[in-house]
């Protein structure tokens, strides 16, 4: 695809996230990697509503700006999730309101911070770090994120909002939407003990569909 292609759908993807409030005001960011090894990021303070085409931050390989207004300030998680995640060509970071909810809960399990709900909660998101709070730009959750060892495609940042890394961009948007959909329903189910995926059905999944999981995942939760 052309970077005058990407850099609409960029626009085009983003607007549709904040059409649905999955990112209110400012909050939010994208990024895709060129096959130059460069970005294509949304600038900073930039509602993704609203972005034009022709302003997207264009970085180099070494992250310098080479065109464009200046890019989001939450460059160092996606730069340390593109090192770490090799395949990646996409990343997409939400403040979507579920998901930070489910961020700020007291008993969640840092290693999969959802349960098995759906099928397609696995095959699109897969499985969900937590990370500790870091303020929205500190560098240092980049050596949170490297701490990862690139296991995790989707990570929820404590009480600011999920991070998904895609190997398209409509594959981590739809794996943002997907992570979304599943932290609501969560929310819904907390204490009326739903029936999760099996044992045997998340191993059917990863068999049949692929779905990569940490290899210390749960795989799945055995229901009373």
């Amino acid at each position: 695809m052309s970077e005058a292609r990407l850099r609409e759908e960029i626009c085009r993807f983003a607007r549709s996230l904040f059409e649905r409030g999955l990112t209110p005001g400012s909050s939010g960011n994208i990024s895709v990697r060129l096959d130059d090894g460069g970005w294509l990021v949304t600038p900073t303070n930039a509602s993704l509503g609203f972005l034009d085409p022709a302003t997207l931050s264009r970085l180099d390989p070494q992250g310098r700006l080479l065109e464009g207004t200046a890019p989001t300030k939450e460059m160092p998680l996606h730069s340390a999730l593109y090192d770490t995640r090799t395949r990646a060509r996409a990343i997409v970071h939400l403040h979507s309101t579920h998901a930070v909810a489910v961020s700020m809960l007291p008993d969640v399990d840092p290693k999969s911070v959802l349960p098995p709900l759906t099928p397609y909660s696995l095959m699109r998101a897969g499985q969900v770090a937590l990370l500790p709070y870091y303020r929205p730009g500190d560098p240092a959750v980049a050596g949170a994120i490297r701490g990862l060892a690139g296991r995790y495609a989707s990570v929820l940042l404590a009480n600011h909002g999920p991070v998904v890394a895609g190997e398209t961009l409509e594959a981590a948007v739809y794996a943002m939407e997907e992570l979304e959909e599943t932290a609501k329903l969560h929310l819904l189910l907390r204490n009326l003990n739903p029936r999760h995926l099996s044992p045997a059905q998340v191993a059917d999944l990863v068999a049949t569909f692929g779905v990569e999981l940490p290899a210390d995942d749960h795989h799945g939760h055995d229901h009373d």
